[in-house]
């Protein structure tokens, strides 16, 4: 058996699966595009390192991606197999593997938690617990695990950028930005191509209104985006969300279509229908919508692999976009298919299951929306307002189910509704909300 670079055993005994398996790590940590090649590369080197199969699973799992779960699963099983002799630690991580491809995530988050307490190196459990929690809606977990395990890091220590990059995303999302604004430029200090980093310090900017100041971050960390994964495209979404509050709408859809879209391209029947991917289409779509773009066509691809995902429930915030591209391309037939999946989904147990109950009305609400029905709308997303953020996403991911709710009472006219949700808002960004591009003329018809 031989050590990684924390410490902590790894099962193998050959050191190229081993520094194989080191790469494969720090290429998930850091968003890297070439994580599955050095992965494959560690298997090849050891084909019966059963962490690394483990690895393989979650990877599988972190997709959200319903036709990934039997590969998730035979990776499981390999992992069982050659993990009888192996540390306590790395069986529990195979355990948490189990769990969640039962759909028993609770299980999941308690393994990788017991895990982080054992031994807070442990970067893959920490960094699970911190990307789950997040999906799941509760950012004061993500901020309890990373204020657990910062003290017993240092500089010294490889991976502690991660460690502040995630540190900096939790208090951002609990709202404490004097604590999330200088880990996020501790961990670029560090690393300028930590992504996650970028992220971080991104949403800072974000719910402050600093749009110039993240315009300029993103600049100049855009040399270091070769490589990334999705999350770049996540990233590209930010800066096209920093362009819009200043009303830059043409910079917005250049965005969308050279960036984070990339309709211009050949490949247009490959983009990736990976969740963070549609999110980020159709909520920007939607915003643009609002203020009187039109936006041609480009709902119709999204439309497409929305009706190929159909009874795909993994990712339960990515449902009210599915069904936004739907919607707008007056697909009804597919959308109530795709409702009456959700429903039969939210019968089963797990943690995606009990909030399918929040998500459904939000999606039925989209669809009234859309129908021109917006005292519908208001009357399906009134009981669940306070619930959405069990759907998980962010705070800035959250706002375009706000947006949808505020629209609807503008033009319904519910001057009650209006202003509370005004309020809602106002509690959350740094900016009053008479100010912001997809408030302002609410507030101001609306005003007391």
């Amino acid at each position: 058996m031989l050590r990684d670079q924390h410490g902590l055993i790894i099962s193998t005994s050959s050191p190229e699966a081993a520094s194989g398996f080191e790469r494969t790590l720090a290429a998930y940590l850091k968003y890297r595009a070439d994580a599955p090649q050095h992965l494959a590369q560690t298997l090849a080197a050891d084909p019966e390192f059963g962490l690394a199969h483990c690895l393989g699973g979650y990877f599988a799992m972190l997709s959200y991606k319903l036709a990934n779960v039997p590969v998730a699963a035979q990776h499981a099983r390999t992992a069982r197999a050659n993990t009888v002799n192996a540390t306590a630690r790395e069986r529990a991580h195979v355990d948490a593997l189990d769990a969640w491809i039962a759909g028993d995530i609770e299980r999941s988050l308690a393994i990788w938690e017991d895990i982080v307490d054992e031994h807070p190196m442990d970067l893959l459990a920490f960094r699970l617990a911190h990307f789950n929690n997040f999906w799941l809606g509760r950012p004061e977990a993500m901020r309890a695990s990373a204020e657990q395990v910062f003290p017993k890091w240092d500089r010294a220590m490889p991976g502690y950028g991660t460690v502040l990059s995630c540190r900096s995303f939790a208090n951002e999302e609990c709202g404490n930005y004097a604590v999330a604004e200088p880990a996020g430029w501790e961990a670029l200090e560090i690393d300028p191509a930590d992504f996650w980093g970028i992220h971080a310090v991104a949403h800072v900017m974000e719910m402050q209104s600093r749009q110039s100041e993240g315009i300029a971050l993103l600049d100049r960390h855009e040399q270091y985006f070769a490589g990334g994964n999705n999350l770049i495209h996540h990233l590209w979404w930010h800066r096209a969300l920093f362009h819009l509050e200043m009303r830059e709408l043409d910079a917005v859809l250049d965005l969308y279509d050279r960036r984070f879209r990339n309709l211009a391209s050949p490949l247009t029947q490959k983009l990736p229908d990976l969740y963070i991917d549609v999110q980020n289409a159709a909520s920007m779509l939607f915003r643009l919508e609002r203020h009187g773009i039109d936006v041609g066509d480009r709902w119709s691809e999204i439309a497409e692999k929305a009706e190929q995902r159909i009874g795909d429930c993994l990712s339960v915030f990515t449902q009210p976009h599915w069904i936004m591209a739907l919607a707008a391309t007056r697909r009804e037939e597919a959308a109530q298919r795709m409702l009456a999946a959700m429903r039969a989904a939210g019968e089963g147990t797990g943690a995606a299951a009990r909030v399918i109950c929040v998500a459904l009305p939000v999606c039925e609400a989209v669809l009234a929306h859309r129908r021109g029905e917006y005292d519908r709308a208001l009357e399906l997303m009134k009981p669940v307002l306070e619930e959405m953020s069990r759907l998980g996403g962010s705070h800035a991911q959250q706002d375009v189910l706000e947006q949808l709710f505020l629209d609807s009472a503008v033009r319904a006219n519910r001057g009650d509704d209006v202003r509370a949700l005004l309020a809602r808002v106002a509690a959350k960004y740094s900016r009053p909300p008479e100010f912001r591009i997809g408030y302002a003329e609410a507030a101001r018809q609306f005003r007391r």
